[in-house]
């Protein structure tokens, strides 16, 4: 079983060339938001990013691709070869290429290879030479008329320069494609679930993505930090529009180092502030680590639907697996009601299970209980232990509100609120999950004085 892929749009857009010619820089630009990771360093981006946009009112989808290199090159890494293929494949989905080349370069070797493999592709290209700030870099960009892929349009993307002409070019060659167009409509109550997979690098997150889908998605390499951008993939489950991101891994802060590191770190928590669900992806070998335990804390602080899933559960027999749960069970006793499963990314062992989850989380942080029948729970709750009284001080219980979902947020309100054990909120809390589940939710209880000023 496989998920199926969501497709807004029959026209793709595919932005390539060598490492480091200002790719990520052109997709940020033409989507208007920084969702691909830049950085000086070649070879920053490695997976592919994709972004739906619209040209003329047409629905295009952008897609920004790692770098390629000459195909003459020499003892390239795994995680190199792994980028040109996700590239390569990024040019065979596409029914326009954007190029770019390095005006303040010049042509190059790779720049000819990237062309040749262009030219055999039959795709639609607009030549860019990028970085021309100045007379003398636009007087280089003549000679890229030898690599036989038309004219180049001159740019300078950091300068917004050359941006208009760009979107005119392509809007021109989208109206020419043969294909049925799909128009720009307001959706309709078929908002997508967003859910994140993060967890610390090296516990499987891109091959848990990949397995889901059923092809190579993104990078997967025994290399931690392989995955440094955010890659959203828009699937339907059961007849529900689901969008998986898979994040970059996530070190404890004091160990983030600055640049690529750091800008993937961001981008990391912006997709979880995103998501309605977060699915904490462990080490079987390793499980609940500090690295671990701070991902789950950012997950939780943000409010956030929380599954957990350990992966790797191929290379461990059931005595190991005993002792996963205990572990488990011990060092993350403040989240017993997030759901717990057992998965290797590897053999596709049990990963749909995680997607059940997901469906039944969402519809938990979406419960609502009529106000009577959770005030005659409440009251009920509170007879069967009474809240201590302090001297003459007596706390009583006057009624509750849901105040929303997703996630659940009560009120209680109570004479002298102030004075209730803290400890008294995690038995309410314990009660009205025996009773309403929330599985997989944070609910939030907040105790106040019987008017509408807290204190």
């Amino acid at each position: 079983m496989t998920l199926k892929k969501i497709k807004k749009t029959n026209i793709s857009i595919a932005i390539v060339g060598r490492p480091n010619v200002g790719k990520s820089t052109l997709f940020n630009r033409l989507i208007g938001e920084r969702k691909s990771v830049v950085f000086q360093e070649a070879g920053t981006t490695r997976d592919r990013v994709e972004h739906i946009i619209e040209i003329g009112k047409i629905s295009v989808k952008l897609v920004d691709t790692g770098g390629l290199m000459s195909a003459k090159k020499k003892n390239k890494s795994e995680i190199q070869e792994s980028t040109e293929k996700q590239a390569k494949k990024g040019i065979e989905l596409a029914d326009i290429i954007l190029f770019l080349v390095d005006a303040s370069e010049g042509l190059t070797s790779e720049d000819q290879d990237i062309a040749k493999l262009l030219r055999g592709s039959k795709r639609n290209v607009i030549l860019i030479a990028n970085k021309c700030d100045n007379q003398k870099f636009e007087q280089n960009t003549y000679e890229f008329f030898k690599l036989g892929v038309g004219e180049p349009l001159m740019m300078s993307v950091i300068h917004k320069i050359g941006i208009t002409e760009l979107e005119e070019e392509i809007e021109r060659l989208v109206k020419k494609i043969k294909k049925p167009k799909v128009k720009i409509e307001k959706e309709k109550n078929d908002k997508s679930l967003y859910v994140s997979i993060i967890g610390r690098p090296n516990v499987g997150k891109s091959s848990l993505l990949n397995s889901l889908l059923g092809e190579e998605r993104v990078v997967v390499s025994d290399v931690p930090g392989t995955t440094r951008d955010s890659t959203d993939t828009e699937i339907e489950y059961k007849d529900n529009k689901i969008t998986i991101v898979d994040t970059a891994g996530i070190r404890r802060r004091g160990k983030i180092e600055k640049g690529i590191e750091n800008f993937s770190f961001m981008r990391t928590q912006e997709s979880i502030d995103r998501s309605d669900i977060v699915v904490v992806l462990m080490d079987a070998t390793e499980v609940a680590t500090a690295q671990d335990l701070h991902v789950i804390q950012m997950a939780t602080e943000a409010r956030k639907g929380l599954i957990i899933a350990v992966n790797k559960m191929d290379l461990a027999d059931t005595e190991e697996k005993e002792q996963i749960q205990r572990t488990l069970a011990y060092k993350c006793d403040f989240i017993p009601w997030a759901p717990l499963h057992f998965v290797s990314a590897k053999n596709k062992k049990n990963i749909f299970q995680i997607m059940d989850s997901v469906l039944e989380v969402a519809k938990n942080r979406e419960t609502q209980i009529p106000t009577s029948r959770l005030n005659a729970f409440i009251q009920k709750t509170i007879l069967k232990n009474v809240p201590a009284s302090t001297g003459f001080i007596k706390c009583k219980f006057f009624y509750a509100n849901q105040v929303s979902i997703n996630p659940p947020k009560f009120y209680l309100f109570f004479k002298n609120a102030k004075h209730l054990h803290f400890s008294y909120k995690r038995y309410i809390e314990n009660e009205m999950r025996k009773e309403y589940g929330f599985y997989g939710t944070p609910i939030s209880i907040t105790f106040r004085e019987n008017s509408s000023k807290e204190k």
